[in-house]
């Protein structure tokens, strides 16, 4: 259920809404947008009584949201969702590229990614500190010790940091350390996990799931919004098919209908998407052409010498080209990086 408020409700107004929401036992969610507030309501399990919310002051309306997925829906809230960080806006216009190795290895590597990275105009940093690999004997990542490396490339750099959650344990230092966090396609649909995530304050990446449908996914969104954390990132990173001259299938399509059905950002990740470096640069300017609002890109110094994913991984001359390929891009389509 939506209660859409007048545009000229006041405070005290949508206060006593909200209110009236919670005396029945609900949950109310207020969503306030460029010409209106509206109050998503979850919690039910009946039909809500309208008419007692409708006779409230200032409300305009209630309107029955029909998708499983409310607050995700865009039936809920018709706006884009913009998310505001110190390091620039993610959603409406612009066009955001989070970039880096695919897992902390040593500080110096990484402070020399970050370095790049913010001379190239990228004020996002992805590196994973905990990794979730196929193979137990694979490099796992250096756990809080590479959270404490990020910590310090952010504190040098002012780079905001993206880097993934595995484990609800570990929730508090993640959080700490990162200006995003990331939810991983093996996690998708950890339900616990979302939750956890849902309490956090910090916006949260959802990589879709390898066998994911897009109801799913928006589904495993939910999870967070309900909890109260209404910055949701959708990342598109390739889904298991039968095809096998690419790591998985990147899956440009879900993009349109995502932004149909769902006010949230999404961004496409075509090095995990394609497993290759040589087919990274031409999906990430097909994702910008799609109407993605960003991408994420596996970006080494050393590719070859990497300790996971380099063979999906640009190194620094590739990656500077890539930028300057979707600078001509975004012109042509009036956006902005």
């Amino acid at each position: 259920m939506l209660v859409v408020m007048q545009s000229d409700a006041t405070p005290e107004q949508i206060a006593r809404v909200l209110d009236a929401i919670r005396r029945v036992d609900l949950t109310p969610h207020p969503l306030p947008g460029a010409t209106r507030t509206a109050i998503g309501i979850t919690g039910n399990t009946g039909v809500v009584d309208t008419q007692a919310l409708e006779v409230l002051a200032g409300v305009k309306e209630c309107i029955r949201v029909t998708k499983p997925y409310k607050l995700a829906s865009r039936e809920m809230h018709r706006d884009d969702t913009i998310i505001r960080l110190p390091q620039g806006e993610i959603g409406a216009k612009t066009f955001t590229v989070i970039a880096g190795p695919c897992s902390v290895e040593n500080e110096p590597m990484v402070m020399k990614t970050a370095e790049f990275l913010m001379s190239q105009g990228v004020t996002f940093l992805r590196a994973g500190a905990f990794k979730p690999r196929t193979s137990p004997y694979a490099f796992q990542g250096m756990g809080i010790e590479g959270l404490k490396i990020l910590k310090r490339v952010r504190e040098k750099t002012g780079i905001g940091i993206v880097t993934e959650l595995m484990d609800t344990e570990y929730t508090e230092a993640v959080e700490d350390a990162t200006d995003v966090i990331q939810i991983g396609t093996r996690n998708m649909q950890n339900f616990s996990l979302l939750k956890r995530v849902g309490k956090c304050r910090k916006p949260v990446l959802l990589k879709r799931g390898m066998s994911a449908t897009l109801e799913e996914w928006l589904m495993a969104a939910e999870y967070v919004m309900a909890g109260g954390n209404y910055q949701v990132i959708l990342c598109e990173r390739g889904v298991r098919t039968f095809a096998d001259h690419s790591r998985n299938t990147l899956d440009l399509s879900v993009i349109p209908p995502a932004k149909t059905l769902s006010h949230l950002p999404i961004f496409i990740d075509p090095s995990h998407g394609t497993g290759k470096r040589a087919y990274v640069p031409a999906m990430a300017l097909a994702g910008l052409a799609a109407g993605a609002d960003g991408l994420m890109i596996e970006v080494h110094p050393e590719p070859d010498r990497a300790l996971s994913d380099g063979a999906q991984s640009l190194d620094f001359p590739g990656t500077e080209k890539l930028l300057s390929q979707l600078r001509q891009l975004l012109i042509v389509l009036g956006r902005a990086m």
